[in-house]
């Protein structure tokens, strides 16, 4: 680690959260400054690479230059009054549990613009797509950045508008519905969470998350943690998105374009979960506590529920499309992350916060991989796939292949890999959750959990079989295997997917201090 001044931390973090909006309005002028390329088109996609690239940089900066001796301490503070009439502050910092999904979400919007300058989606002109991608961006780090509750509601929904664009004018089939349906559903979520967020606010008298976090409840009664808990929880849980408010993930995720599914599941979805360690666990704890025996219902619920659609996907002869398949793991993995949260303890939170990031990093990859061959075949059916690959795209794109069964069993939580340390600390979590919280309920959900980690092992070992795992690579036109600008947008994912496996203290050693601050009375 490296030291850096405070002011120069503050700078950098207010740059991550600002850079990607100032790139996004140079983006729409006649000629991104100081950028030239053979086109317009290609001129603009490059100022999209430079800008996510140099976000890129800052956060990694950033992150070398955290405390981490000090990770539950609140740092690179910014704090300035912005409506005095309401006590709203542009209130900025990062701490164990935030940083990481701020590295996260810089990596993967980088790579997705990166992607996107070789393999530009069909539709509107770049300068939109370029835009958008970098509003995107600006609104999911701010998300993680700011510490008071209006802004974070507001960061919360700047996401909105762009990917309802992406998905309509970059999608594929069913494109209009899908992002309709998107929208609609976390809009309305969203009306019903402000309104909780609204309650804790006037009640406590402010809405900064630090101070509401070291009050831990105290100035709010039971009556109303109990209903700031129901209605902030359903707008989260809707990004999340927890069954049974799952049901726009499938087609936003079917009819996106390749970066969009990438964003959607590798960082928006995180904005929910996060919301609840950040806001509801701290904030209302007691609240909160009356709950999680139905949230870890409804996630354990979601593990099976996604589990079994994405086994009929994968059935034979079922017209399972890949892409909605990993959409539905999304819910079952979501729904491990949930179950974390739901046990109150450390140990369940931190497996929540370590599965988080798993998913990002494997399942982004898998969409990426899903996209290349969508492009080389034309089809993401698998009944489709298997006969243009003759079920051996190790035959035909051996590197390929091989990337589709990595991420297959980091996703089904092979040890060694990301997926593995999640899904099994939120099973240890609900062995012993929280006082208060009934032993056998949660001893129930765990089993049932635990048989999900079957199910995902089984649906997605069909898959591999089904795509790559023929005799003999059959006569006809040779598929494309990696190229040069996959190599370089897929490679730090599966280093980072190995990495994170091999030595999960890298992430649980910032996430864990700040785990127990907050649950035992905020963070300072």
């Amino acid at each position: 680690m490296i030291d850096i001044n405070e002011s120069v931390m503050q700078f950098l973090l207010a740059f991550v959260v600002v850079g990607p909006l100032l790139g996004a309005a140079a983006a729409l002028l006649p000629a991104p400054p100081g950028l030239k390329g053979k086109s317009p088109g290609q001129a603009v996609l490059r100022h999209g690479v430079t800008v996510t690239g140099v976000v890129l940089i800052a956060a990694i900066v950033l992150a070398l230059g955290f405390d981490h001796d000090q990770p539950s301490k609140m740092q690179a503070s910014t704090d300035i009054s912005w409506i005095p009439a309401l006590d709203v502050r542009v209130h900025l910092g990062i701490d164990g549990i935030s940083l990481p999904l701020l590295v996260l979400t810089a990596l993967l919007t980088f790579l997705c613009a990166l992607y996107s300058y070789f393999k530009m989606p069909s539709g509107p002109t770049p300068k939109a797509f370029v835009a958008l991608l970098l509003v995107l961006e600006s609104g999911t780090l701010a998300t993680f950045a700011v510490l008071d509750l209006l802004l974070f509601f507001l960061a919360f929904e700047m996401v909105l508008i762009p990917m309802y664009f992406l998905i309509a004018r970059w999608g594929g089939e069913g494109r209009a519905e899908a992002a309709w349906k998107f929208i609609l559903f976390t809009l309305l979520g969203s009306v019903v969470m402000l309104l909780g967020l609204l309650l804790i606010g006037i009640k406590a008298g402010t809405f900064d998350m630090v101070a509401l976090a070291t009050d831990n409840g105290r100035s709010l009664t039971a009556s109303v943690q109990v209903i700031a808990v129901l209605a902030i929880g359903i707008g989260l849980a809707v990004k999340t998105p927890m069954w049974p408010l799952h049901s726009w993930l499938p087609d936003a995720h079917t009819a996106a374009p390749t970066v969009g599914s990438v964003l959607l599941a590798g960082v928006l979805l995180k904005m929910g979960t996060y919301g609840f360690v950040r806001i509801l666990l701290p904030i209302t704890p007691d609240g909160f506590a009356d709950f999680a025996p139905y949230l870890a219902a409804f996630a354990v619920v979601g593990i099976i529920y996604g589990s079994l659609a994405c086994l009929a996907l994968a059935k034979q002869g079922a017209k399972g499309d890949l892409k909605r398949l990993i959409a539905y793991s999304s819910v079952g993995h979501m729904g491990f992350v949930l179950l974390g949260i739901a046990t109150m303890t450390p140990t369940g939170v931190n497996g929540a916060l370590f599965a988080n990031i798993a998913h990002g990093l494997i399942t982004g990859l898998l969409f990426f991989l899903v996209g290349a061959l969508k492009d080389r075949t034309g089809t993401t059916d698998l009944d489709a796939l298997a006969e243009q690959t003759g079920a051996a795209l190790y035959g035909k794109a051996p590197r390929l292949g091989g990337l589709l069964a990595f991420a297959a069993v980091a996703s089904l939580g092979l040890p060694g890999l990301a997926g593995f340390w999640g899904e099994m600390l939120a099973l240890f979590g609900a062995f012993d959750p929280a006082a208060g919280l009934s032993r056998p309920a949660f001893l129930t959900f765990m089993a049932i959990g635990a048989f999900g980690t079957l199910l995902t092992a089984a649906y997605l070992l069909v898959v591999v079989r089904r795509v790559c795992m023929g005799a003999a690579p059959q006569e006809g036109p040779k598929l494309a295997d990696v190229q040069s600008y996959e190599f370089a947008a897929w490679t730090p994912l599966v280093a980072l997917t190995v990495v994170a496996g091999l030595w999960p203290k890298t992430l649980l050693g910032l996430t864990d201090p700040a785990v127990q601050q907050l649950l035992a009375g905020g963070t300072r």
